[in-house]
Parts: C-alpha cells; sequence; structure tokens
C-alpha cells in the first residue's frame, strides 16, 4: 500500500472513530438526561415556616401604642422520598423550628409535612406527607464502594428557586468539617448551594450515595466544596428515626480527641494514632468498664478507628445490649476492656418536637390605620397625584398586615371588587369578606417604596391579607 493509500485509510479510521465517539457521547448524554427524569419524582423541595424576632418597629398604629413584632422565616431547603408512604429524608437545620412544613413535587403539586423524627446530633430528619397514594421512593447505595472520581448528580432546590440538577465528581472522602462529631462526608464539586441540604447526592445508577448537608464558601454561593453524608451512615439514622430498627445508636459516655503527634510522643506511642478520652461521663458504660481520662482507645472490637470519628461511629453502630472488647493504652501499657454497650440518651438522641406556631393577631381592622386621600395625606406620604385610594398611615406590629410587608405610605386602591376612598369603605370589605368566611381578604396595593426589575411591571399590586385567626 502506498503512502497515499495508507494516509486515506487512516483519515477514514479517523473519521469512524471520531464519528462513534460522538454517537456515544451523544447517547451517554441521552440515557443521563433518561437518568434525571426518572429521579426527579423522588425528590421534592421544602419550605419550612419558623419564627424569628421581629426587627426593632418602626410602624405603629394610630393609638401611639406598640407592641412586640414577630416575623416569619422562610427557610427553603430539599428531601427525598425514602418510603412509599411518605416518609422524607431532610436535614435537620432544614426543619429546625418550624411551625409549617410545605413540600413541593417535581410535578408542582403541593403537601402538608409534619415532622416525624429528627436527631440534631448528626443533622438529619424525617418529615411525613399523606399524598393518599404510593410516593416513588429512592434506592440506596452502598457508599463504602465509591470512589474518588466517580460522577454525581446532585438534586435540590438551590437558594429556593425550585427544582435544580447539577453534575460533577467525587472530589475527596472522609471530609472531616467540623459539622458534628461523626463527620465522614462525601466532597463534590457538583454545585450545591444554600437551599440544596437535605437533599440527594446520586451516583449514575440513579442511587443515592449522600445526602447533601454542607457548602465550604469564602462566599453565601458555591464554590465547587459541597459535602454530603455516606449513604450508608444517613440510612443507618433513618432507619432509626423511622421506627424500621428499634433502638438508638450505641453509646459509651466519653468524650473523645483526636491524638496528635505531640500527644503520641508524650504517650509513647511510635504513631498518632486512635482517640485519647477527655473524660468520661458518670455512671455511663465507660465509668462502670473503668475507662479514665488520659486512655487512648486503639481498638474498638475488631476495629481499628484511626481517629475519634471513626471511633464515634463504631461505637453508635454496635448494637445496644451487646459488649464489645476496647483496646486502650495506658500509662505506656496496652490493655483490652469489656465495655458493655447502651442507647445514646434520648435527650440527646432524638428531636420530634414541632415548634408552635406564633400567634399572628387579626385585629378588626387588622392593625391598619387609614386615612382619605386629601392634598395634605398626599403631601406627607409623596403619594403619585394619580394614585386613588386611602393611604396607610399606621400598621401595628406583630399583625398579619405587618407581616407581609404594609408599609407606611402605601395606597390602598381596591379591597376585593370595590374601590375605597375612606376608612369606613375598607372595614365594611373587611367584614364583606368575613360574612362569607372567607380566611383572607384581596387588597389592591400601591408601594410607596415597590422596587421594580425588568421583569415586574410598575403599579399596584394584589396582597392577600388574612381576615381571620386560623
Amino acid at each position: 500500500m502506498n503512502t497515499f493509500h495508507r494516509l486515506a485509510t487512516a483519515s477514514a479510521c479517523i473519521g469512524l472513530a471520531a464519528a462513534n465517539g460522538a454517537a456515544r457521547a451523544q447517547e451517554m448524554s441521552f440515557n443521563q438526561a433518561q437518568l434525571v427524569r426518572s429521579l426527579l419524582p423522588s425528590v421534592v423541595n421544602i419550605a419550612a415556616k419558623s419564627a424569628a424576632e421581629a426587627p426593632a418597629p418602626v410602624m405603629a398604629s394610630a393609638s401611639g401604642k406598640s407592641a412586640p413584632g414577630v416575623a416569619v422565616r422562610t427557610a427553603a431547603g430539599s428531601g427525598f422520598i425514602i418510603d412509599q408512604a411518605g416518609e422524607i429524608a431532610t436535614n435537620w437545620h432544614v426543619v429546625n423550628g418550624a411551625f409549617e412544613i410545605t413540600v413541593t413535587f417535581a410535578d408542582g403539586s403541593h403537601a402538608k409535612a409534619s415532622l416525624l423524627s429528627a436527631s440534631p446530633l448528626v443533622d438529619l430528619a424525617v418529615i411525613k406527607v399523606n399524598a393518599g397514594h404510593k410516593l416513588p421512593a429512592v434506592t440506596w447505595a452502598d457508599s463504602s464502594a465509591v470512589q474518588i472520581g466517580d460522577p454525581v448528580l446532585a438534586i435540590g432546590n438551590p437558594l429556593g428557586i425550585g427544582m435544580s440538577v447539577s453534575g460533577g465528581i467525587v472530589s475527596a472522602l472522609n471530609r472531616n468539617i467540623m459539622d458534628t462529631a461523626y463527620d465522614d462526608f462525601i466532597q463534590t464539586d457538583a454545585a450545591i448551594n444554600h437551599g440544596n441540604s437535605g437533599g440527594p447526592l446520586f451516583d449514575l445508577k440513579g442511587q443515592v450515595i449522600g445526602v447533601n448537608s454542607a457548602i465550604v464558601s469564602p462566599t453565601s454561593g458555591n464554590a465547587g466544596l459541597g459535602f454530603a453524608m455516606p449513604s450508608n451512615d444517613a440510612r443507618f439514622i433513618f432507619e432509626r428515626l423511622t421506627r424500621k430498627v428499634f433502638s438508638r445508636p450505641g453509646f459509651i459516655g466519653v468524650k473523645l480527641q483526636a491524638v496528635t503527634p505531640e500527644m503520641a510522643q508524650a504517650a509513647g506511642l511510635a504513631d498518632a494514632a486512635g482517640s485519647i478520652i477527655a473524660s468520661v461521663e458518670a455512671d455511663s458504660p465507660a465509668a462502670r468498664a473503668g475507662l479514665r481520662p488520659g486512655d487512648i482507645v486503639l481498638r474498638f472490637g475488631g476495629e481499628t478507628p484511626p481517629d475519634e470519628r471513626a471511633l464515634r461511629r463504631a461505637v453508635a453502630r454496635a448494637a445496644p445490649g451487646s459488649t464489645m472488647e476496647i483496646g486502650l493504652h495506658r500509662q505506656g501499657k496496652d490493655i483490652a476492656v469489656p465495655v458493655k454497650i447502651e442507647e445514646w440518651p434520648v435527650m440527646w438522641w432524638e428531636d420530634a418536637k414541632a415548634a408552635d406556631a406564633p400567634h399572628i393577631r387579626v385585629p378588626p381592622d387588622l392593625g391598619l390605620t387609614v386615612a382619605p386621600l386629601n392634598s395634605q395625606m398626599r403631601a406627607s406620604y409623596a403619594v403619585p397625584p394619580d394614585a386613588e385610594g386611602v393611604v396607610v398611615t399606621g400598621v401595628l406590629p406583630g399583625t398579619d398586615a405587618a407581616q407581609r410587608g404594609i408599609d407606611l405610605g402605601d395606597v390602598i386602591e381596591q379591597v376585593g371588587d370595590a374601590p375605597v376612598a375612606t376608612a369606613a369603605d375598607v372595614q365594611r370589605e373587611i367584614e364583606h369578606a368575613r360574612a362569607e368566611n372567607r380566611g383572607f381578604a384581596l387588597f389592591l396595593v400601591m408601594r410607596k417604596n415597590q422596587v421594580v426589575t425588568p421583569a415586574q411591571e410598575p403599579g399596584p399590586k394584589w396582597m392577600a391579607l388574612k381576615i381571620a385567626a386560623m
């Protein structure tokens, strides 16, 4: 074969390989898109309302009396369905202190959720919805098989904007970011932001390898450092929170520290390994076994936990009621001590109490003081000359109207279908809505200090104000 033919043949082979490669890439992209679509129904967005201290009141009623304000904070988070009956996994910090939890499914439907159980100790929680039908639950992966470089997908509710998908790889394993005493995080460069908390980290088989729980960033946004609790640890906790396993994690009652090279040298150890006991709880399994401060734990049962976090996880996984042999280095000697494992004290382990809703006042006049738009009021509140209605001159703190942002100088143009020109007009329409047993009334409001963005149009906006205690 001459040179020309060899080059022509080589070019054809390269072209064929490139075409095959492009086809494979297209097929992989299509398959991944199919995978993502199949996973979305198992993931939810979470909106958790909790009470917060209101800022110092700058609004008052016409009587001049003020009252402590109450604010409602809405936290955005994520979750995923772990049981067809409606159990949803998330982070404890997403629902901590919430008096109302709403989940939004991938199809846009909503449901109220209740707190089933939670553990602040490991920042995990389970909430429950009653959907009236079976829900698509996720499949758990074995996180011990996860390797650095594995491709992953994160699905959740970043910054509260709605269901979003990001992709990346596993960047590192066994990360300690001092979020919990048991840190063993999977690190990923898949984009994770505030609001992704509680959402799933999937492998490309569509199985959950972790619970997205934290970010590390010099700003408030994603910096490529996202962290997920491994699925094996999370599943272990969820099985206990949902009572599928009727025992709490194992407990011996010691405070632990990592052994530093300096500590190892001081204790006569060749290497910095194991965990040093800093204190022992009174009347705990460790106290009854004779463990004491200064003991260095090198072995636990058949394991050799490399640090205090690994030892805590090993103790947690030990079956309550079992006896484990603990290998210690004490005063230059290695000894073995049997310790009977107990359950974690419930007051340290679990928080299943839902928060009480804050008392939002709904006075007969909704806490609003209004005045007709005469020339004096227009000048005092800089009301545009073409605005018609009544101007808000007072808002009582701690009311629904205050919480929803009604402010001094706002102009109420309509209540329901009726234009209003006096305080009596406003009150008449409020009472009309109450007579029809409505929980809310519609107010058409021209905001004094409205900020108009390119996505908005200037002018009045409708607001629904609560007119009856609920």
